[in-house]
């Protein structure tokens, strides 16, 4: 669900949807039934990048494997926090985690953006379809200008 301008949850279906009062829900993502298929897992994926506090943390990354203390700090968050952010983003496949002694130290995993990619390329057909068309129309002679 989107509260406000981030996401804090995709709905799976047959759960219980969690309720947060006081916040007004402007968007729903639900997952497809087969929550393991590459669409479901791509919409996970773009609903874990829509928060801005994830986004950070995950593009702190591609600098290679770092501490959770780490990206607490790149993000301005406890560990505490981070550990949370975190949780969403390995469960969407965009990050693994590897133990180093006691410390968890994250990387970015490519299958959640190869998700991502797969789910989005499915639309492109049509937007493109979509801008050639409108192309045609504005170069048409004698039509009006819409503006």
């Amino acid at each position: 669900m989107i509260y406000n301008d981030t996401i804090t949850k995709a709905e799976i279906p047959g759960t219980d949807r969690a309720e947060f009062p006081g916040r007004k829900i402007i968007a729903e993502l639900r997952l497809p039934e087969d929550t393991d298929s590459v669409d479901a897992n791509g919409v996970r994926a773009i609903a874990a990048l829509a928060d801005p506090t994830r986004r950070v943390i995950f593009e702190s990354l591609p600098q290679g494997p770092r501490a959770v203390s780490d990206l607490a700090a790149a993000a301005g968050i406890t560990s505490s926090a981070a550990s949370q952010h975190l949780r969403v983003l390995r469960e969407a496949h965009l990050v693994s985690m590897r133990r180093d002694g006691n410390r968890h130290l994250y990387s970015l995993d490519p299958r959640g953006l190869s998700d991502a990619r797969d789910y989005l390329e499915q639309f492109w057909p049509s937007a493109l379809a979509a801008h050639a068309a409108a192309l045609r129309e504005a170069a048409a002679p004698g039509q009006p200008t819409r503006r």
